[in-house]
């Protein structure tokens, strides 16, 4: 069922125009609400919806029902049921479940809003979108795209960090201020991309590829700040996860929902909850890496010291022991005798010895050494090596008789 609403206003002639002839910003809200509230036909209204998001309060609860036809164009109304009338209802608000619900429209002058004012809720069955959303979440689980096996660690200390939101957004100014004030001289790049609507999907996935061609960024955040489900409805696309799956570098994740988990997140190689907390786990705290400097240097010389104490005391050991050892022992006598001993043997066997009491060696031109006459021949040089000095000689003779 539609209605539709025509208003005719007559507007003077721009030379004619006063501030009496304009309304003001709270005259016309009155004239909208007086208009809305006052149509018998809005005043209780069947409308049929998906829930994209539930929202508890103390006083009421607030959902959101969607047009599972149009969720991509974000078509959805704000609902609220006051906590008198929620015993009431036949089935509560569940997120991806399609109700159709009882109400009157509602116009809030303050925030320039309209709301429904819920009375009943029947269950009109699943969702189409939240059917749509379980049927590629199990497509792309089944494929192992969300296997923590396939994510790639971060690097510890990146130096070029690229960013994926809209250049207009808050996100990107509260993520440069948060990894400035951690990690100073860091390099940020930013690859503007369309974060809701239709043409986000392309817009992300086209901003993406931009930072791998570019090549430079050792890390990547994909950002948005808060929203409602329909808002953040293109990190659920298929093309936005697997741009993020086939991603060169790693990525993270920080979209600005605490509640839900989008595919966009499951794919990342680490997902925050905003894109203050994505820019934090991005790189290190600078202050934090200085404590653990100087942590380090402090465990460094305790070990030096310890080592140095445990060697001094070795030292000192073999010192003490060196001190009490006897100077005089019944084996270090009997040691020091069979050294003299075996001194005396060795003199004793010493050539030099044997030629200082006259003796001599004989050698023939080999230098080999001359112990009896059968080898020798008259004319032959020999050498006669004595105690001081060497001579030639020539064999004139050679008596026979080994006893003379």
């Amino acid at each position: 069922m539609f209605f539709g609403f025509s208003f005719a206003m007559t507007f003077s002639q721009p030379d004619k125009i006063t501030t009496d002839t304009a309304l003001t910003v709270i005259g016309l809200t009155e004239y909208i609400q007086e208009v809305l509230e006052n149509d018998r036909q809005l005043q209780q209204i069947w409308v049929i919806g998906e829930v994209s998001e539930v929202s508890p309060h103390p006083a009421a609860l607030f959902f959101r029902l969607a047009d599972s036809d149009r969720f991509d164009r974000s078509a959805s109304i704000k609902c609220v049921v006051w906590n008198n009338l929620r015993h009431k209802l036949v089935k509560q608000p569940v997120k991806g479940e399609k109700l159709l619900v009882l109400g009157t429209i509602r116009v809030y002058p303050k925030q320039g809003k309209y709301e429904l004012n819920v009375f009943q809720a029947l269950a009109a069955g699943e969702g189409l979108q939240s059917l749509r959303y379980k049927q590629l979440r199990s497509r792309l689980e089944a494929e192992g795209l969300f296997d923590s096996a396939r994510k790639r660690s971060l690097p510890p200390h990146p130096q070029t960090i690229a960013v994926v939101t809209s250049e207009s957004a808050a996100a990107w100014g509260d993520i440069q201020r948060t990894l400035r004030q951690r990690y100073p001289g860091l390099n940020i790049l930013l690859s503007p991309a369309t974060v809701q609507g239709e043409l986000a999907p392309n817009s992300i996935v086209t901003a993406i590829e931009r930072v791998q061609k570019d090549s430079r960024a050792e890390v990547l955040i994909l950002a948005r700040g808060g929203g409602s489900v329909e808002d953040l409805s293109c990190f659920n696309d298929e093309r936005v996860v697997r741009a993020i799956a086939s991603s060169s570098i790693p990525i993270i994740t920080g979209i600005g929902h605490q509640r839900d988990e989008s595919l966009a997140d499951l794919v990342a190689d680490f997902s925050a909850h905003t894109p203050t907390a994505a820019a934090e786990k991005a790189v290190p705290e600078r202050a934090q890496l200085y404590t653990e400097h100087l942590q380090r240097k402090k465990q460094l010389l305790a070990a030096l010291y310890q080592r140095v104490g445990q060697e001094s005391q070795h030292l000192e050991f073999l010192l003490n022991r060196l001190k009490h050892l006897p100077t005089k022992s019944r084996t270090l006598e009997q040691a020091t005798s069979r050294c003299e001993l075996l001194r005396e043997k060795l003199a004793a066997l010493d050539p030099h010895s044997v030629l200082s009491r006259g003796y001599a060696l004989v050698k023939d031109e080999n230098s080999n050494l001359v112990k009896s006459t059968t080898s020798l021949i008259p004319d032959r040089e020999l050498i006669i090596q004595l105690a001081q000095g060497i001579i030639k000689v020539k064999i004139q003779e050679i008596i026979e008789s080994g006893n003379e």
